[in-house]
């Protein structure tokens, strides 16, 4: 059986996520204290008991959901013979899977995100922005719509997640992103959600982090990736040190091509795809786009016991 593990981003963070881990197993409790040493806060405290508000800023969640994911990995691998044949994350998880692929240390990777998220709510806060999701309409329908939008207001949006067939987010300047909600509306989008962001990732808005970004990538030493990783941008395997550098600045700026990136796994032979990290909105999103495969979200203590008993598993089977 050819397994992938996928790591989920930004917006999969709750209060008391990883806290069952880490009072059950030492090798979760180990992965969240080395990361309040590294950051020099509590951020096991703030994971276990919020408050809710300060969990949500994007310098505190990108960190947040990136140790949760790599102490339930940490868990997992140390009760489990899997053997990935790709790893991949969608945004933010796109750290997480490098880590779990050991082109990155998990010191150096805990401060990346961190800077990401402080250098992408800087870029927020200096060109306000927005973000929505459109249910019900194909990517060349919404694509040409954010394109009418743009040339309309003299702004900037476009797609930013393209997540599962049916359930795209659109992101750029609040102007514009009202204009294609409108837009959109009149093509008969089942739903228009706006989101409750100030940011406008993974849009141009983002430029001015990309360029500091750029620079401390650069500073980070990474090696070759021990599993290949599925890249946002490209929706294939980064294999090269540049390659992934190049991956991680233009992600900032880039569309997210997540149903390009599982169609590709799938392509692969890959049958089971197993969520690693909170929430199982990565789980749903896989569903969505190829009903077939079988997927699994582990998040906790009763995640990790599950794939433990479930013998017809095969792991590590190819």
């Amino acid at each position: 059986m050819k397994i992938a593990f996928v790591f989920p981003g930004q917006g999969s963070q709750y209060v008391g996520m990883g806290q069952d881990l880490y009072e059950t197993y030492p090798e979760a409790k180990v992965i969240f204290d080395e990361a309040d040493e590294i950051l020099g806060f509590s951020l096991s405290e703030l994971c276990f008991e919020g408050p809710k508000e300060e969990l949500d800023d994007t310098i505190n969640t990108q960190p947040a959901v990136f140790v949760t994911s790599l102490a339930c990995l940490e868990v997992l691998k140390s009760r489990l013979s899997a053997s990935p044949l790709f790893l991949a994350g969608h945004s933010l998880g796109e750290y997480t899977a490098l880590v779990a692929a050991g082109a990155l240390d998990f010191a150096d990777g805990l401060k990346l995100v961190r800077e990401r998220g402080r250098l992408m709510m800087e870029a927020g806060e200096r060109n306000p922005g927005a973000m929505a999701a459109i249910l019900g309409l194909e990517a060349e329908t919404l694509d040409e719509i954010c394109q009418m939008a743009s040339r309309e207001t003299s702004g900037i949006v476009q797609l930013a997640n393209y997540n599962s067939p049916g359930q795209i987010v659109i992101s750029g300047h609040k102007e514009a992103l009202e204009r294609a909600l409108e837009l959109a509306k009149e093509r008969e989008a089942r739903r228009v959600i706006p989101l409750a962001v100030s940011i406008a990732a993974h849009s141009p808005l983002m430029q001015p982090a990309a360029q500091t970004f750029a620079g401390v990538v650069a500073q980070v030493d990474f090696r070759q990736p021990r599993v290949p990783v599925v890249a946002n941008v490209t929706a294939a395997p980064v294999t090269t040190i540049a390659e992934i550098r190049d991956e991680l600045v233009k992600q900032l700026t880039s569309t997210v091509r997540w149903v390009e990136s599982v169609q590709y796994m799938i392509a692969q032979g890959v049958a089971t795809f197993v969520e690693i990290g909170p929430k199982n909105v990565l789980t749903g999103l896989i569903r969505r786009i190829d009903k077939s495969v079988r997927t699994v979200n582990v998040e906790d203590a009763a995640g990790i016991e599950v794939c433990r008993n479930a013998k017809t598993f095969m792991w590590g089977a190819q």
